[in-house]
């Protein structure tokens, strides 16, 4: 071996070096890289899930409102028909009881049930009052009278819950402890 094909294996094995150098750093470069845009790409999948369960949630929480509007859509009607229901009932109650077997008693009686029916199939009923315990979500208190504390004793105005929503609280008069 000659001095020349020293110094040529020299280079040879120098660039092969720096080759290799290069390969390398190109490829912990690469694999730098790779490990961003995965970084990247599970954080966009992420934000992606978030927006779409939010998106699902959304869309549930419209289509429950719209229920809600479609259900209480008459309920502005109703609440306007409720005062005349009470004065038909209070007609009722005042009429004498030796006139109660006429004919046009008995059609006023009919309508009034006829009436109450077309309500109940919209979905409203009366509030129980007469001996249950007082509850302002459903009742309105309007007097304090002798009772058992609490206990509503006396219906002074039907209150009506359409499809279990209060419309219109009953008035009532309620117990104070005070012996009767």
């Amino acid at each position: 071996m000659t001095k020349e094909n020293n110094t040529e294996e020299q280079v040879n094995c120098e660039e092969i070096a720096k080759d290799t150098t290069k390969s390398d750093v190109k490829e912990n470069k690469l694999e730098v890289a790779l490990a961003e845009e995965k970084t990247k790409a599970e954080s966009y999948l992420e934000n992606w899930k978030i927006t779409q369960a939010d998106f699902i949630n959304y869309k549930r929480r419209t289509e429950q409102e719209k229920e809600d509007i479609i259900k209480f859509a008459n309920s502005v009607l109703i609440l306007a028909l409720l005062p005349i229901l009470d004065d038909l009932q209070l007609a009722l109650e005042s009429i004498p009881d030796n006139s109660n077997n006429l004919q046009w008693i008995e059609g006023i009686k009919l309508i009034e049930r006829k009436f109450n029916a077309s309500l109940e199939s919209q979905g409203v009923t009366a509030i129980k009052t007469i001996g249950e315990v007082f509850d302002p979500n459903s009742h309105e208190a309007a007097l304090h009278v002798d009772g058992k504390e609490g206990i509503v004793i006396k219906e002074l105005k039907k209150g009506y819950k359409m499809q279990n929503r209060v419309i219109r609280p009953a008035m009532v008069a309620v117990g104070n402890g005070n012996k009767q």
